[in-house]
């Protein structure tokens, strides 16, 4: 792709490519696109700086879209070449593109890996809790039960939660959305590309084929106040129309638990008000599920020394150790062998 620097302040549209997007009609990852050239442009992005990297999957058609580089790599390797890209130019803006599948089966090593180390990436998983691209098998963040060509009476697998994974992982930023939100979306990829080290943000994206409705419970219209509790640091975890349910530590118990605020002597002051350096809060806020409201919003935020900082140090102190080496001398010291000819063997 031919990326041409432009002069003043970008719009989405100029983020757009000139491919024609083909997903499936209805496909929420339309909406993720659209979000993403949003955030771009107002963040200030530009083209000849940014860098999508993906693996395999129907996510994966993501970098043909932008008008910016990009990489279309192998099943499940896309966080080891965005590393690879980072540590080459720390420059670059990295975004890595990854689907539930891709990141979280085969890739499930190298996913760990690229959260641990704190690489400065955002990295988008759509999770739609299926194989899209190969056509409806089971995922690992399919459901239990889920029947598909690959589980014809029903998985007997327990789903994996991408957040829960992150954060066990390490990850210094844990955001969750829905590709619904228009508004909500281009927040949470502005408040990823504003961390320093790894971001990650998980997109519960629906699979109109395959997989259509899986998010329903808490995603339609008359169920949506009360299906989901939109964190933001500082606040009180409130939700519902009125915003009179909440949550806080149940009693007893070190998990939390859904309040009529103003009932049976619950006052605001009782609910939990999020605090997104909380990782153990963050842990509980990502393994809510229906009939609990589901959280989105930026769950964890602790920023932390980036790896590819670290890596620059140790090149600028080995430098600085040696300004002029002797590359003949560095290939031959240090452990060598000799090997010689014996005759009779």
């Amino acid at each position: 792709m031919n990326v041409v620097a432009t002069a003043g302040p970008l719009t989405p549209k100029d983020f757009a490519s000139d491919q024609e997007v083909r997903w499936c009609p209805g496909c929420g990852d339309y909406a993720i696109l659209k979000s993403m050239q949003k955030a771009l442009a107002e963040v200030g992005a530009t083209r000849e700086n940014t860098v999508f990297i993906s693996g395999i999957g129907c996510a994966a058609r993501f970098p043909y879209y932008m008008s910016t580089f990009g990489f279309h790599t192998i099943h499940g390797r896309a966080p080891a070449i965005a590393t690879g890209a980072k540590l080459a130019n720390s420059d670059l803006d990295v975004w890595v593109i990854t689907g539930d599948g891709d990141a979280l089966s085969i890739g499930g090593n190298h996913f760990l890996h690229v959260l641990r180390r704190n690489v400065d990436v955002q990295i988008l998983l759509f999770n739609n809790e299926i194989y899209g691209l190969t056509k409806g098998q089971y995922s690992p963040t399919s459901r239990l039960g889920t029947r598909s060509p690959s589980t014809p009476m029903g998985s007997l697998e327990h789903p994996l939660s991408p957040a829960a994974f992150a954060l066990g992982a390490g990850a210094r930023f844990v955001a969750r959305s829905i590709d619904t939100l228009r508004h909500h979306l281009p927040v949470m990829f502005t408040r990823a590309h504003g961390n320093q080290g790894a971001s990650f943000v998980e997109i519960l994206q629906n699979c109109v084929v395959y997989n259509d409705g899986v998010y329903e419970a808490f995603t339609e219209r008359d169920v949506a106040e009360d299906g989901q509790v939109h964190v933001e640091h500082g606040q009180p975890l409130l939700f519902g129309k009125e915003r009179t349910r909440g949550l806080r530590v149940k009693p007893g118990a070190f998990e939390l638990e859904a309040v009529n605020v103003g009932g049976k002597g619950v006052a605001e002051a009782d609910v939990l008000v999020h605090d997104e350096t909380n990782k153990a809060l963050a842990s509980m806020l990502a393994a809510l599920e229906p009939p609990m409201p589901v959280a989105l919003g930026v769950l964890y935020c602790d920023p932390a020394p980036s790896y590819e900082e670290g890596v620059m140090a140790q090149i600028d102190e080995a430098r600085a150790a040696a300004p002029d080496p002797d590359i003949n001398a560095i290939l031959r010291g240090g452990y060598t062998w000799t090997v010689s000819a014996h005759s009779g063997d």
